[in-house]
């Protein structure tokens, strides 16, 4: 609750006004919504605009820790009725295994890529009805 005064606080001396976009400035967090956009195109089979988002976030300086962080949180609050239950599941396995890498030191922008094209692959075999 600290920490949340204390960026509000934050924000209001910095900007002058408190409002979402600033916020996340001052937090310097990846926006949740660059992040759903992501796994909306995802869920649509669309790798190449999906790995855009991700570029879109590396390039503006975030490390690839708090992208992971992000999608991950992203994930499992995403809509219900656009994301299966197995399919978020299997979405939240994969993001597991690519923050062990990242944990590891492996945190290359080719690494968001390949979680990307999982992502994507994840969707492809549950439309096919290959479970695991």
């Amino acid at each position: 609750m600290r920490q949340a005064l204390n960026n509000l606080q934050a924000t209001h001396s910095g900007f002058g006004y408190v409002n979402q976009e600033n916020v996340f400035k001052v937090c310097d967090q990846p926006h949740p919504q660059v992040i759903s956009d992501m796994l909306t195109h995802c869920l649509r089979g669309n790798v190449d605009d999906a790995y855009d988002r991700i570029k879109f976030l590396y390039a503006a300086g975030f490390s690839a820790m708090d992208i992971i962080g992000t999608v991950y949180r992203v994930t499992k609050n995403f809509n219900s009725e656009a994301m299966p239950e197995f399919v978020k599941l299997e979405f939240i396995r994969e993001i597991g295994f690519m923050h062990m890498r990242v944990g590891d030191g492996v945190n290359s922008l080719l690494q968001m890529a390949g979680l990307c094209a999982k992502l994507c692959k994840v969707v492809e075999c549950a439309k096919a009805g290959i479970l695991r």
